[in-house]
């Protein structure tokens, strides 16, 4: 899954000045509800004039330039939203679980949309989820589909999003696996990336392990819940799996802690160097960002 955009951080919604002759009404008051956590407006006691729904799909990274829509290049956004546009003869807001780059795969992601109790009973789940496998490029497919509680966001509403990243270890190139593992061809100690991990667990300022365009003058603090170093065998490659679990990431975060982990395991680095790294605040400070191709973004949690 190119660079990495692991964004599937959380940006505050921004408030709207009151007109000046009629003061805001406080928190609470009759057509003002209290905000959510997320800062949203709570929804009104009137029925919801649409239905939310949300769609599980997975991807291959290698055809699309990222998750979000751009004129003129093929996206996994852009190519969901004309098929949407089909089928419901408008234009369909949708918004993901974490916008993922050029090249970076997907397993579980989620995106959420409103439909109209007409189009919801017009076109039911079942055969959505035929038309829309019909209609996306061959390269995405559409696993499930949804109703979810009115106004629910992939993206807001996420708890934690888990991105796996495969690497192949061995000395001959895994041909079958290419476009899915960085292909490192040495071995590499384990126990010394598991120590390294252990000081990247927890709420942190992440900004060394962030793309440095992308961390001006925003919060670059983010909650890692757990980072797991496994061996695995697939299809005959013996490979080691670096699981990442968060409440959510920044910018190419992912792929720079993986690069960071490996100069730790090539023995190019001690453990403790991750600490160093995470304190600095720069990306200077930090190893390579491992390339997108072997990033997976794996699953999200409500």
């Amino acid at each position: 899954m190119a660079s990495l955009v692991d964004n599937a951080a959380v940006q505050g919604s921004q408030a709207h000045d009151a007109p000046a002759a009629a003061p805001a009404a406080a928190p609470g008051a009759a057509g003002n509800p209290v905000p959510d956590a997320a800062g949203r407006p709570a929804p009104d006691a009137a029925p919801h004039p649409f239905h939310t729904l949300a769609l599980t799909m997975s991807y291959n990274g290698l055809h699309f330039s990222g998750f979000a829509q751009q004129p003129g290049q093929p996206t996994v956004q852009g190519s969901l939203n004309n098929a949407l546009r089909i089928l419901y003869r408008r234009q369909v807001e949708t918004t993901c679980a974490g916008r993922t780059d050029a090249g970076v795969h997907a397993k579980g992601q989620v995106v959420s949309f409103d439909v109209s109790p007409s189009e919801l009973q017009g076109r039911p789940l079942p055969g959505l989820l035929r038309s829309l496998n019909a209609l996306i490029d061959d390269n995405a497919a559409i696993l499930a589909i949804e109703e979810r509680a009115p106004g629910f966001s992939a993206r807001f509403d996420a708890r934690s999003r888990e991105y796996r990243y495969l690497i192949a270890t061995g000395e001959a190139r895994p041909v079958l696996l290419a476009d899915r593992v960085w292909h490192l061809g040495r071995p590499l100690d384990l126990e010394a990336m598991r120590d390294a991990a252990a000081y990247l667990i927890g709420e942190h300022d992440f900004k060394s392990f962030c793309k440095a365009v992308s961390a001006q003058d925003k919060p670059t603090n983010r909650k890692v819940m757990q980072i797991a170093v496994e061996e695995e065998c697939l299809m005959g490659e013996n490979l080691v799996v670096i699981k990442v679990v968060g409440n959510a990431f920044l910018h190419s975060m992912v792929r720079t802690i993986v690069g960071t982990m490996v100069a730790i395991g090539l023995g190019n680095r001690p453990a403790r160097w991750a600490q160093d790294v995470l304190l600095a605040c720069d990306r200077r400070a930090a190893g390579q960002t491992a390339p997108a191709h072997g990033l997976v973004f794996w699953q999200v949690s409500y």
